[in-house]
């Protein structure tokens, strides 16, 4: 099965049913697929061939939809090119990627200027992509290739060194979709809101998996609290995905009380560690389902999801939450595993700690043009996900930790993620990120890097009392420090590689 074929077979089931909601339009799928056939003619016309690659630098739209699956139909490879990054963090990445065009909006043209010389042509969505569908018929050249090609390129944030991209066959992404639809039982009158951004994987799998079912995308632009409590409102939208930034943002907003969102029937989280005391908020705010979901960009992206089989339905609620607030039993199609130092199980104690490797249909053929890195990724099959976690006896599995972030304080373990997640239990925190810093005495120390909800106070002294009062005191921060927001990363995740670098520098 290839992309394009979900949206064949949508425009096929449902042609005069909303596929696109953006703004201020609204498309049916036909109208979609025959804006989608043009692309694919104009593509075409380039003299772009099979195996190509063209790259994408945009915000959330219809376009980025259109792209997707004009690049399909073309047997093109898609690099979709994470927004915030700067001029020479995009230039080696359409020069490693071997792009041949890109397809921009000008609120990026600053930043492209800075490298103009270097830049393949480009497409500006805002000024060229209209006249240049109305001036192409839909007899594009249909192009004959298996599932095994190359679908899509995600490079990866680069904390060590250059960023690599990540390889996704059309075998992966249709994979994952199809899993994901059973999963999140979606269906044809689900409206999908593309509120987390499109160049990453935390909605991109979206845009697949929702147009097999023959539902509906309305596309948020940009990030805005308000925006988004209208548009559920408005559109009535049934299931989204954002990243626990955003969702932090959103239940903390006195705004939400003002909106009728009654149309949810589940939010899902995924991208980064959440807090338990958020999850809360999020079923108390929204009064909706709650799908915890934990994946990489390697897996297309989903690995597991926190929704309770059948008997676990019948435990009291606060049983069933601890369940809902874990990471998750194994996504449909992946065979997963925690092992420890020598390669064996885990016992599935929720104590004892290991690494998450995985394998399946929805796992990476490797690195673009880096058969080093995939080697060290991927070892007899398995993908070694750097996460560490325990895992129960209905083997549900919650991650602790990443290998990098495990802080050795006297030589001990902290994992950072549950301190944070205590941490975030007080009333006056709105986000945290707990880091070890180098210490004379313990080796390292753990810090706690804390922006306050406004119009709140606490102390240091008070936040290090209160996480001793939850959880031994070895874990407890030795120092905090207040700030007035942390680094990010485009998909909106707390960057605590950034995090670290501040005090490694401070300490040199």
């Amino acid at each position: 099965m290839l992309i394009h074929n979900f949206l064949e077979k949508a425009a096929k089931l449902y042609p005069n049913k909303s596929a696109i909601i953006c703004n201020d339009l609204k498309i049916t799928y036909q109208e979609t697929f025959e804006r989608i056939k043009k692309l694919a003619k104009f593509l075409q016309n380039k003299g772009l061939k099979k195996g190509d690659v063209i790259s994408i630098i945009h915000f959330n739209c219809h376009y980025y939809y259109e792209v997707y699956y004009a690049a399909s139909l073309c047997g093109l490879i898609l690099n979709s090119i994470n927004v915030r990054l700067s001029a020479n963090e995009i230039l080696y990445i359409l020069e490693n990627s071997e792009t041949k065009l890109l397809i921009a909006h000008t609120r990026y043209e600053d930043e492209l200027n800075k490298i103009k010389d270097k830049l393949p042509e480009i497409i500006w969505t805002d000024k060229d992509y209209e006249d240049i569908i109305s001036l192409q018929d839909t007899n594009f050249q249909e192009v004959e290739y298996d599932d095994s090609h190359i679908a899509h390129l995600y490079y990866t944030s680069g904390t060590t060194g250059k960023p690599k991209g990540v390889m996704l066959t059309h075998k992966n992404v249709c994979f994952h979709s199809i899993c994901a639809i059973g999963e999140f039982c979606i269906k044809d009158d689900d409206n999908w809101l593309h509120a987390a951004p499109m160049f990453h994987l935390a909605d991109a799998w979206s845009t697949f998996a929702f147009t097999g079912a023959g539902a509906s995308h309305t596309f948020l632009n940009d990030f805005e609290v308000e925006k988004v409590f209208e548009l559920i409102e408005k559109e009535k939208i049934t299931i989204s995905n954002m990243v626990p930034t955003m969702l932090n943002l959103l239940v903390n907003s006195d705004k939400i009380e003002n909106y009728d969102l009654s149309s949810l029937r589940v939010i899902l989280s995924g991208g980064a560690p959440i807090a338990p005391e958020l999850v809360k908020r999020i079923m108390e705010k929204f009064k909706c389902d709650y799908i915890q979901t934990y994946g990489m960009t390697e897996t297309s992206p989903y690995l597991t999801v926190s929704i309770l089989k059948e008997h676990l339905k019948k435990l009291p609620p606060e049983e069933q939450f601890k369940y809902k607030a874990r990471t998750g039993r194994e996504f449909l199609g992946v065979k997963l595993r925690v092992i420890n130092s020598k390669g064996e199980d885990v016992e599935p104690n929720d104590k004892e700690v290991g690494e998450i490797i995985v394998k399946g249909d929805i796992v990476t053929p490797g690195y673009w043009k880096n058969p080093e890195e995939t080697q060290k990724a991927i070892k007899n099959g398995w993908l070694h996900t750097g996460d560490m976690a325990t895992i129960d006896k209905e083997r549900y599995v919650n991650i602790v930790d990443r290998k990098k972030d495990i802080i050795i304080t006297g030589g001990e373990n902290v994992y950072s993620t549950e301190v944070e997640n205590v941490i975030y239990e007080h009333p006056a925190v709105l986000e945290v990120a707990v880091i070890g810093v180098p210490d004379e005495k313990w080796g390292e120390a753990v810090k706690a890097v804390i922006v306050l909800k406004e119009g709140m106070q606490a102390t240091e002294q008070e936040i290090i009392d209160f996480v001793k009062s939850k959880i031994a005191r070895y874990k407890a921060p030795k120092s905090v420090d207040f700030v007035k927001e942390l680094p990010k990363t485009g998909s909106g995740k707390i960057q605590k590689t950034k995090i670290r670098e501040w005090y490694l520098k401070k300490n040199e």
